[in-house]
């Protein structure tokens, strides 16, 4: 919740259809069946807006089991939630996984933290606090659920299967096409959540004896109309390759509009589910 980014793309290739399956996950998705106007439970995955004084960033963000894990294309987002009668109390500390000074820390350090309290409104949660390397300055956030019921039915995983856990995203264009993308993955139990300041990806996996294969359908929650490949597209990837203790590679194929592109990406573990 704390980098001033706007940019970033997670990988991937499935219908739109297959992803929309509603199923309960190991990483507690969304709960849809509500009656009008009930409030939507805290566990889920959102896109998040925050502002940091007049500093406006984006990221999107998992909470579950009483940990936040999340991020956007330069930062990870790792903290903590507790219920309380009052709302949510939270702390989230960022850590730099992108080291492009073009994306500059809010804060003017890459290690800060974020202490917040928050509330349901309706859908939605508003939070309220302030980071403790910058006291006084006023944080404000807004997490808005961009999954609901649509989670992907999770893959089968294996003996020694890849680590379930937050994940840094380096995804590199093939074929002399320029350019490169980063954000976050979270891996658990053969299903993917991920995304950045501008998309976010549904996804599932199998795993085992250090090897993987998937698929990831990657959708914008904020206009992304300046990126040349992803951006105002529906993205199916497939992908496949091999893990170990500390991360992933993979090679994928991407569907973007009437584009087939091919692409590499690194995963590189920052903290476990």
């Amino acid at each position: 919740m704390l980098s001033d980014e706007a940019v970033v793309v997670g990988p991937v290739a499935m219908s739109a259809e297959s992803l929309s399956i509603a199923a309960q996950t190991g990483i507690e998705c969304l709960q849809d069946a509500r009656e009008p106007g009930a409030r939507l439970v805290f566990e889920g995955f959102y896109k998040v807006r925050f502002q940091l004084g007049d500093s406006v960033g984006r990221s999107v963000m998992h909470a579950g089991n009483g940990k936040m894990l999340g991020g956007n294309s330069a930062f990870a987002h790792i903290g903590t939630y507790e219920k309380t009668a009052d709302g949510i109390d939270i702390v989230i500390k960022t850590v730099r996984h992108n080291p492009d000074p073009n994306y500059r820390a809010m804060a003017g350090t890459d290690d800060a933290t974020l202490i917040a309290k928050g509330f349901a409104d309706g859908d939605l949660y508003r939070f309220k606090g302030e980071l403790k390397e910058l006291p006084g300055v006023p944080f404000q956030s807004l997490m808005t659920p961009i999954a609901e019921d649509e989670m992907p039915t999770a893959g089968g995983v294996g003996e020694g299967s890849i680590t379930d856990g937050l994940y840094s995203v380096r995804l590199r264009m093939l074929d002399g096409l320029e350019g490169g993308l980063t954000g976050v993955m979270l891996l658990n139990r053969g299903r993917i959540l991920g995304g950045d300041a501008s998309f976010y990806y549904l996804g599932s996996y199998t795993a085992a004896n250090g090897r993987w294969k998937g698929q990831i359908l990657n959708q914008e929650h904020t206009p992304a109309k300046d990126d040349p490949v992803f951006g105002g597209h529906e993205v199916g990837i497939g992908f496949s390759g091999t893990y170990d203790g500390e991360g992933a590679v993979l090679e994928a194929t991407a569907l973007a509009g009437k584009r087939s592109l091919r692409l590499t990406a690194v995963l590189k573990l920052m903290r476990r589910a």
